[in-house]
């Protein structure tokens, strides 16, 4: 049991292949192209996503850099990051929206140097480049190559993406205990992860099933925490 535990709270790496595509499968053939680094249909090699939070950008981004050759970057990211190296031809940028001044010069340096390299370059943001609250050079750069927008999962969508991490834990859940969670609980899918990986845990602990009311009981559990802590 002790081990068991040990491999649910590891981290599960991020892929493309645990991304649900719903209405995203133009962009994943797209992302897929980019793993092989060859340029899209219209000879782009640059890519902005943007969508609301919990759409999946940083899922996307933080897959493709577990790939070979890759850097990921974003706001918490060490200026250094942004340098731009021949070892790497795939660079991901992410949380646009967040980076600082100094951050985004180094951001528009870094574009220019992959342009000029022929490497690629995907980045993401809350909202399109054209009002992007970032410096006016910067802003132009990431509408450059093509834009898409992420849209936020369906019930249905949720469900199999939940579904999907779950399996890659070696855990079935009910999908109508999946189905209570997201209507009971926080609708964005950080959150509603975090709540599953405690009701794994919950189910390993106490060496019960995962079942509704056992689902029931850890919402209960965590409501009254949260009114002790007040």
């Amino acid at each position: 049991m002790k081990q068991l535990l040990l491999d649910i709270n590891a981290e599960i790496p991020r892929s493309l292949d645990t991304f649900v595509i719903g209405r995203h499968a133009e962009v994943m053939h797209l992302l897929q192209l980019y793993v092989k680094r060859f340029p899209s249909t219209y000879g782009e090699r640059s890519l902005y996503l943007w969508g609301e939070s919990g759409a999946g950008k940083s899922h996307l981004l933080q897959a493709l850099a577990n790939g070979p050759a890759a850097q990921y970057i974003n706001a918490s990211s060490a200026i250094t990051d942004f340098e731009y190296s021949q070892e790497i031809s795939l660079y991901l940028l992410d949380d646009c929206q967040n980076l600082d001044g100094v951050q985004q010069i180094a951001a528009f340096n870094l574009f220019n140097q992959i342009k000029e390299n022929n490497a690629f370059f995907v980045a993401a943001g809350s909202l399109p480049p054209m009002i992007l609250a970032v410096r006016d050079d910067l802003r132009t750069r990431l509408g450059w190559g093509l834009i898409y927008q992420l849209h936020g999962l369906t019930d249905e969508e949720k469900v199999a993406a939940l579904e999907a991490a779950a399996r890659t834990r070696g855990i079935t859940i009910p999908t109508g205990v999946l189905f209570y969670l997201i209507s009971h609980y926080r609708r964005d899918m950080p959150s509603l992860s975090t709540m599953m990986d405690a009701l794994i845990r919950f189910s390993l602990e106490n060496k019960r099933p995962i079942t509704l009311p056992l689902l029931r009981e850890l919402m209960v559990r965590n409501e009254n925490e949260l009114m002790n802590d007040k």
